[in-house]
């Protein structure tokens, strides 16, 4: 009993909106509390979790339930901190030490499973762990996990620390009064419409996209997409990156050949990802300060190549935790922004919002104190729907319709973006929709589209689909009723919807 009148003080003093309620606490038989006695120093508010080896497999948590209510249309993030030994290498990157949060959108919607999940080996050091929440009108209650999942070794997570709450705040904006300005080139620009890439662009991918009427490519720069623990080694980066702008300047000379013009995107910064849901560089300077000096390098490169459109600095940014000074989010994109412009004063840059860029989260992004910025956002709202049965599992999700309580059809896409909406007419700025999809087999996928586009076309903003021949559950040339049997086909009503819009591009050679 003394442990759980702990804990639950903990959870009361900590919360931000609310407390959660006094329900049961479960322990896992290798959850144990360490040291006994007197729960009132911070010093004894630790947790542990140790797994011998030999029971590795399976999960090892402590778990609480809570009241998620009181959290209803908020933005939640959740951080504590922990520190680890030994912890064995997970087979996939959402095992491993677990501080997660399952719950359900509501009562008839798949479970949702966010967390800072994935670390694993050895630091002594305590370190933060985090991740964010936009909890819809409808959520009932969740389950908090602490813990070890596939995962053998030692993690400790001071309870002291928890947090939950907000770690960025409306009130905090700045430049709120800035209105960007363009040069006559950018302004007047044609409308762009277009396809993210895939990993590596061939001659031919540029082919079909000339035949489709694509004017944008979205270049991604990437490798180890959701993985924990990668891009540490900073020569073996920097090689790896070399071979991409190698391909990434062979595509843009075929480019010139189709009038088609690209975004230089960084899908994988210096440092990876120390969490799941959490970047490196914005605790680590190390790899802060590599990212400018990537930069620097892409700028020097790329400046002059007349089928360069924009500089996206990082693919979704995702900060749960708090960040070194001048570290964060923003600011270090606002430094690379800045590294860029000494270089290449003429390309627009392109800035994204934290949380992996979604709508949501404009509501707190404050604008840079430059012009020739473009403001990019993500629409993969609602998750639940265009990630449906990713893993295989769960009921099919129809849009239009009822999903997660709340009908969904164009006037709630708008909806959702209201928060860019406000952005772009507080600061008169240009807004790129970089990606947005919904997984092949979702029913009502083309109408969906259709929607969201539609939505954007109204707004006047530029967009990528989400993608072009890279991981098949999006590719619009394939069909299938789950990731095993997805196969091509000559056709599909995805395709028709992105083919009709193309058809309104203009291209400039």
């Amino acid at each position: 009993m003394k442990l759980f009148l702990y804990f639950y003080r903990v959870l009361i003093s900590l919360a931000v909106f609310t407390a959660y309620s006094s329900t049961a606490i479960d322990f896992a038989d290798v959850a144990t509390w360490k040291p006994e006695g007197d729960f009132s120093k911070a010093e004894n508010h630790i947790l542990i979790t140790d797994v011998p080896s030999k029971n590795a497999k399976g999960q090892h948590w402590m778990e609480r339930e809570c009241d998620l209510v009181p959290f209803r249309g908020k933005q939640v993030t959740f951080m504590v901190k922990y520190r680890c030994s030994n912890v064995s290498k997970p087979p996939e990157p959402w095992n491993g030490i677990k501080f997660m949060l399952r719950y359900k959108p509501s009562s008839d919607a798949p479970m949702q499973w966010p967390g800072g999940n994935g670390m694993y080996g050895t630091d002594n050091e305590w370190q933060w762990t985090g991740f964010s929440v936009t909890f819809p009108k409808t959520v009932t209650t969740g389950i908090l996990s602490m813990g070890l999942e596939n995962s053998s070794g030692q993690v400790e997570f001071d309870l002291s620390t928890l947090r939950i709450g907000s770690l960025f705040s409306e009130k905090e904006r700045i430049n709120q009064d800035w209105k960007v300005q363009y040069p006559e080139s950018v302004a007047s620009h044609p409308r762009q419409r277009g396809m993210m890439s895939p990993h590596k662009i061939t001659y031919d991918d540029m082919k079909t996209l000339n035949k489709w009427n694509v004017n944008l490519v979205r270049a991604q720069i990437s490798r180890n997409w959701g993985a924990v623990g990668t891009e540490l080694d900073l020569e073996e980066y920097d090689r790896w990156l070399a071979g991409k702008l190698d391909n990434l300047e062979q595509a843009m000379e075929w480019g010139r050949e189709f009038g088609i013009k690209f975004v230089i995107d960084l899908h994988c910064p210096p440092g990876g990802r120390n969490t799941q849901y959490n970047m490196r560089m914005f605790i680590d300077k190390n790899y802060g300060d590599h990212f400018i000096e990537v930069w620097k390098r892409i700028a020097g490169r790329f400046k002059k190549h007349p089928q360069l459109y924009a500089y996206d600095l990082i693919n979704e940014p995702v900060q749960a935790v708090p960040a070194l000074p001048g570290y964060d989010y923003w600011n270090l994109q606002r430094r690379a922004a800045e590294a860029v412009r000494e270089i290449d004063p003429d390309t627009p840059i392109m800035i994204e919002s934290n949380e992996s860029d979604r709508p949501q989260t404009f509501s707190y992004l404050s604008p840079l104190r430059m012009h020739n910025i473009i403001y990019k956002v993500h629409m993969y709202f609602p998750l639940s729907y265009t990630h449906q049965r990713l893993n295989g599992q769960g009921p099919a999700i129809t849009y239009p319709g009822q999903i997660e309580g709340v009908m969904w059809n164009r006037e709630r896409i708008r909806e959702t973006l209201q928060p860019v909406i406000d952005f772009q007419k507080r600061h008169n700025c240009k807004i790129y929709v970089g990606e947005f999809s919904a997984i092949a087999w979702a029913p009502g996928a083309e109408k969906f589209l259709n929607d969201c586009i539609e939505v954007f076309e109204e707004l006047g903003w530029d967009w990528t689909y989400h993608s072009f021949r890279e991981s098949p559950v999006w590719n619009v040339e394939m069909a299938g009723d789950c990731i095993k049997n997805m196969k091509p086909v000559k056709s599909t009503p995805r395709q028709k919807v992105l083919l009709q819009y193309f058809q309104r591009n203009k291209k400039s050679k």
